[in-house]
């Protein structure tokens, strides 16, 4: 049994939004984290301002907040059946995997994914739940 996927504006705007948040995630880790250079600039007295994120980035990571912000809006998306928390657990999964954060971001992205593409080949029915 096959289901042919149809995107809605919806799914563009979520792929969109994966894309951005996931490429920026990278652009910013690429640019101000992995650099040697910024450890010694951000431990001077005077830190540049890219200095703040940065300290606030690596702090997420080190708490796995990355990953469990993943692993929630997968659940949330795979158990209410809706686009949009499966859409930030993919970004945010992918987020965390980037941040080291790989077991529980796989896992919400993969919940996410797993709702995502139920609710575009129509394998969500709704209406019979009464939602």
């Amino acid at each position: 049994m096959s289901k042919t996927v149809r995107l809605r504006a919806e799914d563009w705007v979520g792929l969109w939004l994966v894309a951005v948040i996931s490429g920026g995630r990278l652009a910013f880790r690429q640019l101000a984290i992995v650099p040697r250079m910024t450890v010694g600039l951000c431990a001077a007295a005077n830190a540049p301002a890219v200095c703040a994120p940065r300290a606030a980035v690596l702090w997420l990571q080190y708490q796995q907040a990355f990953g469990w912000a993943a692993l929630l809006c997968g659940i949330a998306g795979f158990v209410l059946g809706r686009r949009w928390p499966s859409v930030l657990a993919v970004a945010i999964g992918i987020t965390a995997v980037v941040n080291y954060n790989a077991t529980t971001g796989i896992i919400g992205t993969a919940l996410g994914l797993v709702a995502w593409i139920g609710l575009m080949t129509g394998r969500y029915d709704l209406g019979s739940v009464g939602l």
